[in-house]
């Protein structure tokens, strides 16, 4: 089938149709086969596969609980989370690990932004290998360690990935702040240097729960200390259902009085805007 004329390109196009490969949304996300333990087909609000060196996004409700699954071992999930109705509110990272005393994320902790308030919460860890302290890699920096960092390359960074997640949602690169990054593991020895200490291992998931309406942005691409010489970064998958906030009978809410605090703050903002 010749793709040389409007006509060969469009019958090409159309022989696509229903075409399933494993890096790939499902739509609607009700149809995806293996749902968590619990959650109904109506629930699903998001089921999608992110090869690696892609890129992901969706806006989420308050109470969306999102989960991220290293199928294999080498996903590495840089994330961005942003308030969907007044996006200059976003993940600070800074203020995540200070205000929490803590530099490595987990259950129970809160992914906060600058005004205080929480706009995830991490439910579950099964991996423990993440990094709040290096950010994404640069498209400069991908291009000088593998040759290449511009999004259709063959090595994207997760700052050019970012840019045009963002773009879709009318964000700007100035609006791209440092992320998170699940399932590749960073330290900090005593001496300050910091340790890439790498995956806990294929199958392993994280679990997210929305504390107010957000923008998600998702970019599984290669930690920047990975220090293996390759480009290595392999699928993600990503399920999100509909379930309920953390409430103050929660243990996330009263893990800590930081936790308990910021909790408050997105409640009082929450209820003056009529959400909760």
């Amino acid at each position: 089938m010749t793709t040389a004329t409007t006509y060969g390109a469009r019958d090409h196009a159309r022989a696509q149709d229903g075409t399933v490969v494993e890096t790939m949304p499902t739509i609607p996300a009700a149809n995806w086969p293996e749902r968590p333990e619990g959650v109904a087909a109506e629930q699903m609000v998001w089921a999608e596969t992110v090869a690696g060196g892609g890129y992901t996004h969706k806006v989420l409700a308050r109470g969306t609980e999102l989960r991220l699954t290293d199928l294999r071992g080498d996903a590495c999930a840089h994330v961005l989370v942003y308030n969907a109705d007044a996006p200059w509110e976003r993940l600070n990272v800074a203020d995540t690990v200070k205000v929490q005393w803590n530099a490595y994320m987990g259950s129970a902790m809160g992914l906060l932004s600058d005004q205080a308030r929480v706009l995830a919460t991490v439910v579950t860890d099964e991996s423990g290998h993440h990094d709040a302290l290096c950010g994404t890699s640069t498209v400069s920096g991908n291009a000088e360690r593998y040759g290449d960092g511009s999004p259709q390359g063959e090595s994207p960074a997760g700052l050019g990935l970012f840019t045009l997640a963002a773009a879709k949602h009318g964000l700007e690169p100035r609006d791209i702040p440092p992320s998170i990054s699940f399932f590749q593991g960073v330290r900090v020895e005593d001496s300050g240097v910091l340790t890439f200490t790498g995956s806990a291992g294929a199958g392993k998931s994280v679990v997210l729960r929305t504390e107010m309406p957000v923008i998600v942005l998702i970019a599984n691409v290669p930690h920047p200390l990975d220090p293996r010489s390759d480009y290595t970064v392999t699928p993600l998958q990503v399920l999100a259902w509909r379930a309920q906030p953390t409430t103050p009978d929660r243990p996330e809410w009263n893990a800590t009085p930081e936790a308990r605090r910021a909790f408050e703050n997105t409640a009082d903002y929450l209820t003056a805007r009529g959400i909760a």
